[in-house]
């Protein structure tokens, strides 16, 4: 191998062609930055790609469409659009995190009434819960899911796909696994 002295721009051993004593040089050079910078990007795609991981939300889209299917897509449709028995999820999940939607599917019973702590709410409660009891009023619009073993045991699952679809990630239909 050829080495050079910087300062002469001379071989010191060996021989070089007559009129490039450059061209090896800048060879050389560009060949050094040439893999730096591939390892510099590959570092960087990396790096991106552990971000973007950490971003995601916790929980698989593939299981959470099962379970939507399964516990919520009767009143929410298929692809969480909504349909006359439910709303449609994807604006109202895009303006949630994930703390706020696992409290609301596995605590709320949308009964129309006031916040609790009123004064009159445990009266109004006992009124509408007899009138569901007696068939007076229609179905309540959302269940709490807090006693239903599977949507407690996936509701990162559940938060992963509806999250999934509200931010464009997952289109209509099954996702794949």
């Amino acid at each position: 191998m050829t080495r050079f002295s910087m300062l002469a721009r001379k071989p010191l051993v060996g021989r070089m062609p007559a009129g490039h004593p450059g061209l090896l040089i800048g060879a050389t050079f560009a060949s050094a930055l040439l893999l730096t910078g591939c390892a510099v990007q590959l570092q960087n795609r990396q790096a991106a790609e552990e971000l973007a991981q950490v971003s995601k939300p916790a929980g698989s889209v593939y299981t959470g469409w099962r379970v939507f299917q399964d516990r919520c897509a009767a009143c929410h449709g298929a692809d969480a659009t909504g349909t006359a028995g439910g709303p449609d999820l994807l604006p109202r999940v895009r303006a949630m995190g994930s703390r706020q939607f696992v409290s609301l599917v596995l605590t709320r019973y949308d009964w129309g009434l006031a916040a609790p702590g009123g004064a009159s709410d445990s009266a109004a409660q006992q009124a509408l819960v007899e009138d569901v009891l007696q068939r007076k009023t229609g179905p309540l619009t959302m269940p709490a899911w807090q006693g239903e073993p599977r949507v407690n045991a996936h509701i990162a699952d559940l938060y992963a796909y509806v999250n999934a679809r509200a931010q464009g990630m997952q289109g209509p239909g099954r996702p794949a696994q």
